[in-house]
């Protein structure tokens, strides 16, 4: 875009889902599964799709195992499904779901034949591991937050984190799992500004519904702004002119999957970059590193959140794209919204020599062939701390100086 068109000041909005909201429970209890088998067998196949709704987990996809362990854990997935609601929230029978009363049924098969045999390495090493499926993916980061995320989404992030976090500690005792947040920012000469509209509507008892109004009180509202909102939203954002709107239906009493069917893989946006940047489709959850719908958009955000810490582009959108069972991508794009400070065909020449872009490539350099994906499908994917455990590897920016020493850049 030309700088004489450029727009002097705009709105963008990026919304986040609680751990307790019924999609999210699906993607909690799919890597629930996912951690479970692949803990015993790294090899997996491992492809789990659930639904939930009023007293019904519902558990499908294809699972190939190779050790009697790993058929164990596979044949304990009701088990899994049940802890993991447990460990969300879900314990009262009184709300219409709940981890001990509802029913699970599982129709699990082995993977497709024709699927594995393009993915597997063959034995005599004659041929290197495909990509488990066709597709696009992306990664994205920008320099608008310390984690290089955009600012919309790293706040709703941590607005439902934070709602959590109030919840199991007991400091504010009459929220329930369900929820959502939304959180627009203003920006001027494409910079975050100031936080505009905060909209968080959490699920709740009746201790707190005003019985001559049938709303949430006023009390109640003033408690999620002070002990949710205000403390997750960095000084320099914060202003006495931002909108609240804080359940503003009136109340949200029946919430989770009571209220709502809830489906693995239908908040691939909130999972993502919140609408900033582009996605190719593809959710996560659920999914071994195989699938490089996965595996690929993780390798694609470190890419560009390592091209934005060596200070080759403010921002950087990363596209790879993948046929079935051929192992290099068939593509590889960058584009940094006119920030590069070198060319941005360089960048992606650079990405090429310096990032492994197989799927066997990238699964070893983020190690990813690890039980560490359930804690991923809550507060997203990307714009966290790399664990101990090896969880979110993909967001350290340890290629940053090489890509600097590649480019010539200071």
């Amino acid at each position: 875009m030309s700088p004489q068109f450029r727009r002097k000041k705009h709105l963008f909005t990026s919304e986040s889902v609680t751990m307790g909201h019924p999609d999210k429970v699906a993607d909690q209890i799919s890597d629930g599964v996912l951690d479970s088998i692949i803990r015993h067998d790294p090899q997996a196949r491992v492809a789990c799709e659930t639904l939930v709704t009023t007293g019904l987990v519902v558990l499908a996809g294809e699972v190939t195992v190779h050790n009697q362990k790993a058929a164990a854990a596979l044949a304990r997935v009701e088990q899994t499904a049940r802890e993991t609601i447990k460990a969300i929230g879900y314990t009262d029978p009184e709300i219409g779901f709940d981890w001990q009363s509802c029913a699970v049924i599982r129709t699990i098969h082995g993977q497709s034949i024709d699927i594995g045999r393009g993915v597997d390495k063959a034995e005599d090493n004659t041929r290197e591991q495909g990509a488990g499926d066709q597709g696009l993916m992306f990664g994205y980061a920008c320099d608008e937050t310390d984690v290089l995320m955009p600012l919309p989404i790293h706040l709703a992030h941590r607005i439902v984190e934070r709602l959590a976090e109030v919840r199991e500690k007991g400091r504010i005792p009459w929220l329930r799992p369900d929820g959502k947040s939304q959180v627009t920012v203003e920006y001027e000469d494409e910079r975050p500004k100031r936080v505009h509209t905060v909209v968080v509507s959490t699920q709740h008892d009746e201790s707190v519904v005003d019985p001559k109004t049938d709303r949430i009180s006023g009390k109640a509202k003033r408690a999620i702004i002070d002990q949710v909102i205000k403390p997750v939203i960095p000084k320099r954002y914060w202003n006495d002119r931002i909108t609240y709107h804080i359940n503003p239906t009136g109340k949200f009493v029946t919430g989770g999957p009571h209220g709502d069917t809830g489906l693995t893989g239908r908040k691939i946006i909130v999972d993502s970059y919140g609408g900033r940047g582009a996605h190719g489709g593809g959710a996560f959850s659920g999914k071994d590193p195989s699938k490089v719908d996965r595996s690929a958009c993780y390798m694609a955000r470190y890419i560009a959140k390592n091209i934005v810490a060596a200070g080759l582009a403010r921002s950087a959108e990363v596209q790879l794209a993948y046929a079935i069972g051929v192992a290099q991508p068939v593509s590889v794009t960058v584009s940094t919204e006119g920030t590069a400070v070198i060319p941005e065909d360089r960048i992606a020449k650079l990405i090429l020599e310096h990032f492994p872009l197989t799927p066997r490539g990238i699964i070893n350099h983020l190690k990813l062939l690890k039980p560490i994906y359930q804690k991923t499908a809550r507060h997203g994917h990307f714009g966290r701390k790399p664990g101990k455990d090896g969880s979110f590897s993909w967001e350290k920016t340890d290629m940053a100086q090489v890509l600097c020493r590649a480019a010539k850049v200071r």
